[in-house]
């Protein structure tokens, strides 16, 4: 039979419309609704409808969605079609990423904590670190300020070591990132354009990290990035701009209270007759603007994935912007009948950071005197002798880093027989960061020009061998992994600077040729002089790994690891380390005997695992030699100079090895009510042995200026605490949905078999106190202990009187105590959600509990001395009305603050268009409109800017804990957003 065109086209013109529900029979937006064999789709609205016009009776409409069964429903002569899609517990648990794999959630034995991109914070986000504050029990996110892109300090249950390296281990579509060193102040995950995130899993005890063996024992972040999925092709657009102020201004005196408190306390005030509010003209209403594009898609063959992202964030501070630049392409191409599989993940990215000197601006605005006039007669930047004028700063200082990073990596696998898959990993992650300090020439503020250059190098190289093989019979199932892989890291650090610039117009960095001092026989400490200086380095990691999940009748489940790391990092006798896990699991819902009860699933796991830490600098169990004209190595010949001579600078320690995290899990997963309420309790201990410090060598043959590291015997840093998240959603049949949910940490830590009285480990900074020691490292104390005098009030001299702790009448270091610790005893977050037909609203706060904080700032700053000087202060120099303004500063409890803090970190209402209501269902697949604010208050009891801040000042190499000093304000910060779907 011959059917003629126009049949064809009437035939064609078939148009079916319907309604696709959830298992509790809600509006399931976002399916894909695809003709079987086209790409002829659609998605639905959010009201779960769709209408699609397919070619005959005979044709097949595929829906699917993420988490749920896909469904496949022949036309026939329905043109209107209702579709219940049910929960895949399969399905939901795939998203779980483990290392070199997924598993199914139901599966997990380990302890993991999972959030999917419709659960992120939201706001003004720069790092993936803040996508999960508080969203996961066990996981600790603080950023250092509040600048734009600053450092995120991230660890999983606590601190496991003593040095800097207790960030976890980052993997990124499968490459381990090595953040180990970085240039500027930028957060190096900063490169990562949020929006290409799909998920994070981070993998939080040993039997779920021993697979990354040597780098496992500070926890793995697995974050996965946005795939092309089967079906119609989509182009999704979103931008948002945000308005950020300062939340909260330090209390200073104003000028009128400063005229009546100076020469209350009989100061002499220098009065200039005007009224400045110096925070005020420093800082400024930030913009932030941030748009993203990305085209995805595909077909059962090959899927696709390409975006592009550009922010531009202002700084609240004046002179201060951060600008990102992404693209991402990742492509997935299935050859063979689907037996040969290759996957393509290539992305790029420059970040661009311009900051002014923010220690001198934030310093001077809080001192300034405020009755000081800002500006001169010709509007300049007036110039005091006895202040300093933080607009000069800002006007005269520039701080321009740039970070070029490219990340690429090509995992062809093969089908070898069912079951057994080859895969192979190559991947390289390159960075180069250029770094110009500068001191802009200016004759009027007797300013000579300066520039500071520093350009750094890094370029990771993987490769990666692995087989699995996968089976299931007669309730038998088992995935069996075992691997090779081989990682070098090679950096490159070298920096000048020339001084003396011209004062015409054109800035140091443009034209460093007009520098007229560079002088390379002064010293070569670092940056501290002329001579061009700088060093090289290549670390490498080769391992060997392996696994076996198995689980018998989906109920009783087993998983062993086991991995061997070598490291170029260690000494010849202890080069390679052997790092095995461990973990069961009981799926009690299974079990016969639990009938139809209450818990739609409850699973009982344990798991003991070891994991090692190498984040230590790379040479260091080899010996040095260097050149020197020192009169003990060298001997003048004549009247020449002494000649280079050559001299042991460190000897070979080949007994250096790795130092071991040994962890124990037991944990509870549970399900109610058909799974609206789900939550977990976790129980664990985590100790560190052979732990790694740098230290003084006894040996008086040796070098004793050189940095040595040893494992310490018998330390331990010990860890044990209690994780708790629970969860409840529910759906009713009006259209009314609503969640709430909330975790909290409980740890308790402390170093044991410390052979020191004291590792000093935080130092003050500021006139008078820089090097003194604030916080360190005490035996039977947690990590970040506060070792301070305790100050106990003012005698009747006007000075500060302390405890004399050991009774000999004399006031030093023997006095000390250990008087709380920066580390929080209990972290917690509770969140909640409410929706109705288009309309949603969520808040999430978070909070901590039992910390301290010292206040560097007030004790630098904010004394009785500086005011009665006319240098502004807060009320707290003059709490003590008999103090004497001649009294001294010493570090001492007098400046130890409660930590603890409820902030409401987010708040969004958005609103849902139906866009066929709207008639534009035909080319616009969905379309949102949301308003978020974000940090919108915080309830402390802390007297700086913000208790939630970590300016690093680490003494000796060891990571200091909670000290501000004059760290970057927060914002608070109110965002629009627009997310629409083609």
């Amino acid at each position: 039979m011959t059917i003629s065109n126009k049949e064809m086209r009437v035939v064609a013109a078939i148009t079916v419309t319907g309604t696709v529900l959830d298992e509790n029979g809600m509006p399931l937006p976002g399916v894909n609704v695809v003709e079987k064999g086209t790409n002829n789709g659609t998605i639905t609205d959010a009201k779960g409808k769709f209408s699609v016009n397919v070619a005959s009776p005979q044709s097949v409409l595929v829906f699917s969605f993420v988490g749920t069964t896909t469904e496949e429903v022949v036309v026939g002569n329905q043109t209107s079609i209702s579709v219940t899609l049910m929960n895949d517990v399969k399905t939901l648990g795939e998203l779980v990423v483990m290392g070199y794999g997924t598993q199914e959630k139901k599966d997990v034995t380990g302890a993991v904590g999972s959030i999917d991109s419709e659960d992120f914070n939201k706001g003004v986000i720069t790092s993936p670190q803040q996508l999960l504050q508080g969203k996961i029990a066990g996981v600790s996110v603080v950023s250092s300020s509040g600048e734009p892109g600053a450092s995120q300090s991230m660890t999983v249950r606590g601190p496991s070591g003593l040095r800097s390296g207790n960030n976890p281990l980052y993997v990124i579509d499968g490459i381990p990132l090595d953040n180990s060193n970085s240039v500027g102040a930028v957060d190096p995950m900063s490169f990562i354009n949020p929006s290409d995130i799909e998920s994070i899993d981070v993998l939080k005890d040993a039997s779920a990290t021993a697979i990354y063996g040597a780098r496992g024992a500070n926890g793995v972040v697995m974050i996965t990035t946005r795939n092309g999925k089967e079906g119609q092709s989509r182009l999704d657009f979103s931008s948002s701009v945000s308005f950020s102020k300062i939340a909260r201004k330090m209390d200073v005196y104003s000028a009128d209270e400063f005229r009546e408190v100076v020469p209350a306390i009989g100061g002499d005030l220098n009065d200039g007759g005007a009224s400045t509010d110096w925070q005020d003209l420093v800082t400024r209403t930030a913009v932030t603007q941030n748009y993203n594009m990305a085209l995805s898609g595909g077909t059962k063959s090959t899927q696709y994935f390409a975006s592009v992202g550009y922010q531009d964030q202002e700084g609240i501070i004046k002179e201060n912007e951060l600008k990102r630049y992404n693209g991402r392409l990742k492509l997935t191409q299935a050859l063979v009948d689907d037996r040969i599989k290759v996957d393509v993940n290539l992305s790029a990215s420059r970040v661009d950071n311009h900051r002014p000197n923010f220690n001198s601006v934030i310093g001077d605005a809080l001192v300034a005197n405020p009755t000081y006039a800002a500006y001169d007669a010709e509007g300049n930047p007036a110039y005091y002798g006895d202040v300093s004028n933080p607009l000069i700063q800002l006007e005269q200082y520039d701080d321009i880093t740039s970070t070029d990073r490219i990340i690429g990596s090509i995992s062809p696998s093969l089908e070898i027989i069912k079951g057994l898959t080859y895969k192979l990993n190559l991947g390289v992650d390159v960075s180069r960061t250029t770094r110009d300090e500068q001191y802009i020439p200016n004759s009027r503020y007797d300013q000579e020009g300066r520039l500071n250059s520093t350009f750094y190098d890094r370029d990771n190289t993987l490769l990666e061998h692995y087989l699995t093989y996968d089976f299931t019979k007669e309730g038998h199932h088992a995935n069996i992994l075992a691997g090779y892989s081989y990682q070098k890291v090679f950096e490159q650090e070298r920096w000048w600077s020339i001084s003396r610039f011209p004062e015409n117009g054109v800035e140091p960095r443009y034209n460093p040729g007009q520098g007229q001092i560079i002088d390379l026989s002064q010293g070569d400490s670092y940056r501290g002089t002329n001579k061009p200086d700088g060093y090289a380095i290549k670390n490498e990691l080769q391992s060997f790994f392996g696994r076996i999940n198995y689980d018998l009748y989906d109920k009783y489940l087993f998983t062993a690891n086991i991995r061997v790391d070598g490291s170029s990092k260690f000494g010849e006798n202890n080069k390679y380390g052997t790092f095995p896990s461990f973990s069961a699991g009981w799926r009690i819902s299974e079990e016969g005997f639990m009938g139809n009860g209450a818990f739609s699933d409850l699973k009982l796991r344990a798991g003991w695992g070891q994991t090692g830490n190498q984040e230590i600098p790379g040479k260091l169990s080899q010996e040095s030699i260097e050149l020197s004209t020192d009169g003990s190595v060298s001997y003048p010949f004549g009247d020449r100079d002494y000649p280079a001579g050559i001299k042991y600078s460190r000897y070979a320690n080949p007994d250096l090895k790795w130092e071991v995290t040994t962890q124990t899990n037991i944990g509870l997963d549970f399900g109610l009510l058909e799974g609206s309420v789900s939550g977990s309790v976790d129980l664990f201990r985590k100790v560190t042995s052979d732990v790694l410090l740098s230290v003084l060598d006894s040996d008086p043959l040796r070098p004793q200026d050189a940095i040595y590291y040893d494992n310490i015997e018998d330390m331990e840093v010990r860890s044990k605490g209690v994780e708790v998240a629970l969860d409840y959603k529910h759906s009713n049949a009006d259209g009314v949905r609503y969640g709430i949910g909330a975790n909290a940490t409980f740890l308790d830590n402390e170093i044991t078999g410390s052979p020191y009285t004291v590792i000093y480990s935080g130092s003050a900074q500021g006139g008078g106190m820089t090097g003194a020691l604030v916080n360190g490292y005490v035996n039977r104390q947690p990590i970040g202990t506060f070792y301070l005098l305790d100050f106990i009030g003012i005698d009747e001299d006007g000075a500060s009187i302390y405890r004399d702790v050991n009774g000999d009448k004399s006031i030093n270091d023997q006095d000390r105590i250990a008087a709380g610790s920066s580390l929080p005893k209990t972290t917690y977050n509770f969140y909640g959600n409410v929706g109705y037909k288009g309309f949603d609203l969520s808040v999430n706060f978070n909070g901590v509990s039992g910390n301290k904080l010292y206040n560097n700032t007030a004790n630098a700053l904010f004394t009785k001395a500086r005011l009665s000087r006319s240098l502004n202060t807060t009320d707290a120099a003059n709490s003590y009305s008999n103090e004497s303004i001649n009294n001294s500063t010493t570090i001492s409890t007098r400046y130890l603050e409660d930590a603890s803090f409820l902030r409401l970190n987010n708040l969004t209402l958005a609103y849902t268009f139906n866009t066929e209501d709207l008639k534009i269902n035909g080319w616009v697949k969905s379309l949102r409109l949301s308003v978020t604010g974000q940090n919108l208050f915080v309830i402390t009891d802390y007297s700086g800017y913000d208790p939630e801040v970590d300016v690093k000042s680490n003494s000796g190499g060891y990571q200091s804990y909670g000290i501000d000093y004059l760290g970057y304000p927060k914002s608070r910060s109110i965002v629009f957003g627009l997310n629409i779907s083609f």
